[in-house]
């Protein structure tokens, strides 16, 4: 079993009236099966309403399977007694670092995890020591997160997080409300952390440029898990992503063009010196029999 097991999860949600009585009954997740081995980046990719962000939720025990059940490191979530185990060992990085950031100043805010775990305060400060060094930002320790910019200010969530020593970490959408930079910089800090922490990094995102470096896609459509493999596997399938309504990167959408105009051009290329690669052979070729 991986860090993350899910087993035929289920989750519905239930709008009631005033009186108590069940309104409508909308189907979030529906039967989803998977496992997650420790140490992976893994992504997951859907439209709006897909049931990522519901899936999320259900890692450390925000939201309970209607059916099924989520292990964390052999821990159900649905097991009273391992909840607080669960939540240090899965932390929640949400869209808006705002939302998470509640000290008046970087180090402090990063110390309130385990300074609530009970941790002894020199530790604490070891650990914000090492937290704000894995996600550089050190030199901001004793600024207002008022005063740092949006991408800052996730990193500095994200130290947050990791202050309580978690095995993983679970990010919903972070970089929605960055600019191009910023959404970067903590993509580079999660992966830096995977590499050289280990930590399990599970990424919510729309953003597919974000996903080429993942150890795993996974894509959900309806609450399913409806793909499931490495990068390239997934973006070979351009035409049932789009039927799944979601996009690829930008040079994987350039290249399957220019292979349904004729080109000889694989399926699933992911970078622009991957394309280049495959063109510029052809390029000098049709040269050659110009001259």
């Amino acid at each position: 079993m991986g860090i993350i097991k899910a087993s035929k999860l289920i989750y519905d949600y239930i709008r009631r009236d005033e009186d108590d009585h069940v309104e409508e009954v909308k189907r979030a997740i529906d039967d989803l099966t998977l496992d997650i081995k420790q140490g992976d980046f893994v992504a997951i990719l859907g439209h709006n309403g897909s049931g990522k962000s519901t899936f999320a939720k259900q890692i450390n025990g925000i939201l309970l399977p209607t059916d099924g059940t989520v292990w964390i490191s052999g821990m159900s979530t649905a097991d009273d007694a391992h909840i607080w185990d669960i939540r240090k060992t899965a932390g929640m990085v949400f869209q808006n670092p705002d939302n998470q950031i509640i000290g008046n100043i970087v180090e402090e805010d990063v110390g309130f995890g385990p300074e609530n775990l009970g941790v002894p305060t020199d530790e604490i400060w070891r650990r914000v020591d090492q937290s704000l060094e894995a996600v550089g930002m050190t030199a901001y320790r004793l600024k207002s997160p008022n005063k740092l910019s949006g991408g800052q200010k996730q990193r500095v969530a994200i130290a947050g997080v990791m202050a309580m020593r978690p095995q993983c970490i679970i990010l919903d959408e972070p970089t929605a409300m960055l600019d191009p930079n910023g959404r970067k910089e903590v993509i580079a800090t999660l992966h830096e952390l995977n590499r050289q922490e280990k930590i399990t990094v599970l990424l919510i995102t729309h953003y597919m440029e974000e996903v080429i470096d993942a150890d795993r896609v996974i894509v959900m459509d309806d609450g399913k898990l409806v793909m499931d493999g490495t990068p390239r596997e997934i973006f070979s399938r351009v035409k049932e992503l789009k039927e799944y309504r979601l996009d690829v990167p930008q040079v994987t959408e350039l290249a399957y063009e220019l292979k349904q105009a004729g080109l000889d051009l694989p399926d699933g290329i992911l970078t622009m010196d991957e394309l280049m690669d495959r063109l510029l052979p052809m390029f000098r070729e049709k040269f050659s029999e110009v001259k």
